[in-house]
């Protein structure tokens, strides 16, 4: 299999989705800044935790796949699909944070070279594993 080239640019964790659609002025200026630079993707594991919160009645967005549609729209993102690559990478992460979603966010952006923008201070950890960071 031929090695990808890296994507460049910058992937969206989750809560910072969210915000950036429901609660803007909860951004950093570094987060509003990535938001708004382009070349953003949300992950479709990012689509699964909204869905799955959504089921749970834990979060709120209506539809969760009108949400989705809207949230790749408004936030001018192309969505990131999970691939086998991904999942060996989040096999191999340090055990710093417990939560699936994240640690995949982590493993996806890692291996396709995104700058990951999350105010999670767990995922900040892994800025010692390589991960690059928006706060």
């Amino acid at each position: 299999m031929a090695a990808r080239d890296p994507l460049r640019g910058y992937l969206l964790d989750t809560h910072l989705a969210l915000w950036a659609l429901h609660e803007p002025e909860w951004l950093s200026a570094e987060a509003r800044s990535a938001v708004l630079a382009g070349r953003s993707f949300l992950s479709a594991i990012s689509y699964w935790e909204v869905i799955l919160k959504s089921w749970k009645g834990t979060l709120d967005v209506g539809d969760p796949r009108i949400w989705w549609r809207m949230a790749l729209e408004q936030l001018n993102a192309a969505p990131l699909v999970l691939r086998p690559e991904h999942i060996d990478a989040a096999h191999g992460l340090p055990d710093y944070h417990n939560d699936p979603f994240d640690r995949m966010l982590i493993a996806q952006a890692m291996t396709d070279g995104l700058t990951l923008v999350s105010a999670d201070r767990n995922v900040a950890r892994y800025e010692a594993a390589g991960l690059r960071i928006v706060k």
